[in-house]
């Protein structure tokens, strides 16, 4: 690196040590001194340069020269393995992540309506991040806690970062909605300003108000007799400034916007055109503000919306574990408040009112120069517009359960397979219940439940088999967190059923996803399985992409009985024959296959490493990671939302290759394979399926299962097909940089362009008989990975 280069290098960290210093100060939180943020900076931008932009190979340079002149780099990265600055940090990494969902918005190859529902879909992550995650962090300072997170920030440091980060991502946000609006209103959807309409749009509209909004709304005058109200999380408000003109008398009140109003009125119709027309229900509200307060004249006023802390706090020792939970669920509507969101043209008095009555703090105070609540978009994403959206889709069902004539279990006898969601459907997996429900034969079904739908046909079958007189074990967990409430309903509804209900560990949340049959077959018991990467929930697995399991393997049968035992027995199991456990051997089991894999690196063997998963985060696995790196072990990572690795450091991670998918679907099943000395693909290699992410909480305080792939057509479909394809797209793809950012990976020049979920959307899996095509089969997918 060149003199001029490292002088640029440490002005660009000056500035970022400038800027957060700044924003440090406005809040009250107390920074690390200029000198070591400005060093931590520089080293974090110069290995993200160096791992970006490495210089171009010089044919005619001197070999000796060339490694001489990397060695620097080298020696930073060996040194960054021993300090926090390896981590990204955690918080930062999702807000990335969020930004790919929002970067969806803009994406030409999306139909309008869906890049509005990215919209939407990224401004209700921002709530529960800030729900949950934010949360958190101000607990730990109100608490005075100072404990670093694992990249060496403090929690006051994190939420200065996080402050400046969120402020970006929300100008983006709404300058996305400023330019999508105007795309709408190109193609006949239009959001309209009360000034736009005419006379018998204004009185259709006073109408409607009179009719359907006036007599849902609570006008609140706030004065010494009647204090400021209780405002829901999430709950949108109108504030309001009034004068009576007779005595001159000033009144400030509210309007709380009820959730049973739609957020958008949509206007009737004009004779002869196809515009849809709407308006926001506080534009309309304010409009006929005089309605609700007659006798006063508006001064001002302005729309606010507060965001409240809704984790739960487990007590370990609750006598009643869902007593507990039902008072905890009641406790979270009045959690403290972390974000205001407050309309930018509200007075400064009337928002001053507003802040003071809520005792937030400054720094909790959002402008938004735009519209609030962007996640309710979601209702205009929900009009009838088919040529706005995606084609719909229909998935396959299973072809070998098919061939079965619909029998589940004789499709399972046959040999293992493999249901790819959502591109073959998840009604294989409630046939699989409702069959065994059915069955004369079957004599037990043990289930876990960690999240499922409303009306849940999962809930139906469990119960439907518990009234026929089967034993029915149903592992209901109540910390899926926002699921909590709906689960103590199923649970409720399967104890009258008669089924066993359990609730699992205090302090471990389950989140395994097992279903065992237990059949008589002649003379003996034959247990069938479905071991998924996914939740038990139909509506979600339409849009998630996760792995279904199936097998009457006698050994895998046994573990995952095993498994059960151990949560309802709280029993830790002896020696599983196949699976892994967390948070007993999960790990471990992990760890040891990278140590494999750094041997046969050392002992000159091929040696690689592929990860699909969700999350990336604990730190034994990337510290396990990065060395394997040093030894030569090549590691792709398909992560779709957070990670804490700095992929591409010479001298800490320069095999280490990182990237996102973010599209049509969700990517949320976790794949592990490690090469065993023949390298990836390969028949040879070892190969998981899995329920957990590599985060701690999952690996060391989840109960979640591990699954190996033996069979050899499910091992290539996984392996050959699901990752290949997973690796080798282009189209909705993004690299994860050293630094933690992202940048969107294109089509290389003369290289196809590739996207992996329309491939699954018109290839046949291998979960058939192995019957796809030659053109669009897993060796072919090989060829073009050599080719690439």
């Amino acid at each position: 690196m060149s003199e001029a280069e490292s002088d640029a290098l440490v002005q660009d960290a000056e500035a970022m040590e400038t800027e957060e210093t700044s924003l440090a100060t406005e809040r009250g939180v107390r920074s690390e001194t200029a000198r070591a943020r400005t060093a931590r900076a520089a080293r974090i931008i110069a290995a993200e340069k160096a791992a970006e932009k490495p210089s171009e190979p010089d044919t005619g340079a001197d070999p000796a020269a060339t490694e001489a002149a990397r060695e620097p780099v080298i020696e930073a990265g060996r040194a960054l393995r021993h300090s926090p600055e390896r981590y990204v940090n955690r918080e930062l990494s999702w807000l990335q992540f969020n930004r790919r969902v929002l970067e969806e918005a803009s994406n030409p190859n999306h139909p309008l309506l869906e890049r509005l529902r990215f919209l939407s879909i990224s401004a209700n992550n921002l709530d529960e991040f800030f729900m949950v995650r934010v949360a958190g962090l101000h607990d730990q300072v109100r608490a005075g806690l100072t404990v670093p997170s694992q990249d060496g920030l403090s929690p006051a440091e994190q939420l200065v970062r996080i402050g400046a980060e969120v402020s970006r991502l929300a100008l983006d946000q709404q300058e996305r909605w400023r330019q999508l609006r105007e795309e709408l209103n190109d193609n006949g959807i239009h959001l309209a300003e009360p000034v736009e309409l005419s006379p018998e749009q204004l009185a259709w509209l006073e109408e409607y108000f009179l009719a359907h909004v006036f007599p849902v709304l609570t006008p609140l005058a706030i004065d010494p007799a009647h204090p400021f109200p209780f405002i829901p999380n999430l709950g949108s408000t109108i504030a309001f400034m009034l004068v009576r003109p007779r005595d001159g008398r000033t009144l400030r009140a509210l309007i709380r916007m009820p959730a049973v109003l739609d957020r958008f009125v949509r206007l009737p119709d004009r004779e002869g055109e196809t515009t849809a027309r709407f308006i926001a229900i506080e534009q309309v509200i304010v409009k006929f503000a005089a309605r609700l307060f007659p006798g006063y004249t508006l001064k001002a006023q302005g729309a606010f919306r507060v965001v409240r802390d809704s984790d739960l706090e487990i007590e370990e020792e609750a006598e009643d574990l869902v007593l507990h939970f039902e008072s905890a669920i009641k406790r979270r509507r009045r959690g403290v408040v972390i974000r205001l969101e407050v309309e930018a043209g509200m007075t400064e008095e009337l928002r001053t009112f507003v802040a003071d009555e809520l005792e937030i703090a400054h720094d909790a105070i959002f402008l938004v120069e735009g519209t609030l609540a962007l996640n309710e978009l979601s209702q205009i994403v929900g009009i009838d517009r088919p040529d706005l959206k995606f084609k719909p889709y229909n998935p396959r069902f299973p072809e070998r359960i098919r061939e079965s004539g619909g029998d589940v279990f004789a499709a399972i006898r046959q040999k293992d397979f493999c249901v790819h969601h959502p591109y073959e459907s998840f009604d294989s997996v409630v046939q699989f219940l409702y069959q065994a429900a059915r069955d004369p034969n079957v004599v037990a079904i043990k289930q876990t439940l960690y999240r499922t739908s409303s009306n849940s046909p999962i809930v139906a079958a469990l119960a439907e088999a518990a009234e026929a007189g089967k034993s029915v074990t149903a592992l209901v967990e109540l910390k899926a967190r926002f699921d909590e409430e709906a689960n103590i309903r199923w649970a409720r509804n399967l104890e009258k059923a008669g089924a066993q209900v359990v609730f699992g560990f205090v302090e471990l949340k389950t989140h395994a996803k097992l279903s065992m049959v237990v059949r008589r077959e002649g003379d003996r018991l034959v247990t069938y399985c479905h071991i998924g990467t996914g939740n038990y929930h139909p509506i979600t697995a339409r849009i998630y992409t996760d792995l279904s399991f199936f097998t009457a393997d006698p050994a895998i049968g046994r573990d995952v009985s095993r498994i059960f035992n151990y949560v309802t027995g709280y029993a830790e199991p002896a020696e599983l024959e196949r699976m892994a456990v967390s948070p007993l051997t999960l790990k471990p089991r992990l760890l040891q296959h990278i140590e494999e894999e750094i041997a046969h690196a050392r002992a000159g063997r091929p040696a690689a490493i592929w990860i699909k998963c969700n999350s990336l985060v604990d730190s034994q696995i990337i510290d396990a990671l990065y060395d394997a790196s040093q030894e030569g072990v090549q590691i792709d990572c398909v992560v779709r939302g957070i990670c804490c690795l700095r992929p591409g450091i010479p001298g800490l991670s320069e095999t280490i290759r990182v990237k996102s998918i973010v599209g049509r679907f969700l990517e949320h099943g976790r794949v592990y394979a490690f090469g065993n000395g023949a390298g990836l693909p390969h028949p040879k290699a070892t190969v998981y399926i899995s329920s957990a992410d590599l985060m701690s909480r999952n690996l060391d305080r989840r109960v979640e299962a591990l699954l190996p792939i033996t069979n050899p057509t499910v091992h290539q479909q996984v392996l050959d097909q699901i990752m290949l394809a997973n690796l080798l797209d282009n189209r909705q793809s993004w690299r994860v940089l050293a630094s933690g950012a992202c940048e969107r990976i294109g089509p290389a020049e003369g290289e196809e362009p590739f996207n992996a979920h329309k491939y699954f959307m018109t290839n046949p899996s291998l979960s058939g008989r192995g019957k796809s095509s030659k053109k669009s089969s897993p060796r072919a997918l090989s060829r073009r990975a050599q080719r690439s």
